[in-house]
């Protein structure tokens, strides 16, 4: 079984609760992840460069730093950075996740089928480590 990390970023520990329950340890019965939490746009820099974060998992309802605008800043600034999924409330910001080149993207409320199968893919997707 191969274990990830996984940045949870809201400003609301709630949402991130949420998070972890609908993601669980186990999205898939290949799969073991791990939670670091992330409360501010700093947190969230400051894990990327000294956690080996292999998912970011954003709120896109997130104030004052929504994961919109930190998906499109560390996919900007970072060379390799992990894939991001971002949490949405509106279909209809899909468009603004494609724009952010956020590679997925879950909505509200979080199902945890789809969330599951979401982060599974995403990490399954990722590059073995060798």
């Amino acid at each position: 079984m191969t274990q990830h990390t996984v940045l949870l970023y809201s400003d609301d520990p709630e949402v991130r609760d949420r998070m972890r329950l609908a993601i669980g340890s186990r999205p898939a019965a290949d799969l073991s992840v791990k939670f670091v939490d992330a409360s501010t746009y700093a947190e969230v820099v400051q894990l990327v460069d000294d956690t080996d974060v292999d998912l970011l998992v954003l709120d896109g309802e997130a104030t004052p730093g929504g994961g919109l605008g930190i998906a499109r800043q560390l996919k900007d600034e970072i060379t390799n950075p992990p894939p991001v999924v971002l949490a949405i409330a509106r279909a209809a910001d899909r468009w603004l996740a494609s724009y952010a080149r956020v590679e997925g993207t879950i909505m509200y409320p979080l199902d945890p089928v789809v969330t599951g199968k979401t982060v599974s893919d995403l990490l399954r997707s990722l590059p073995v480590q060798g």
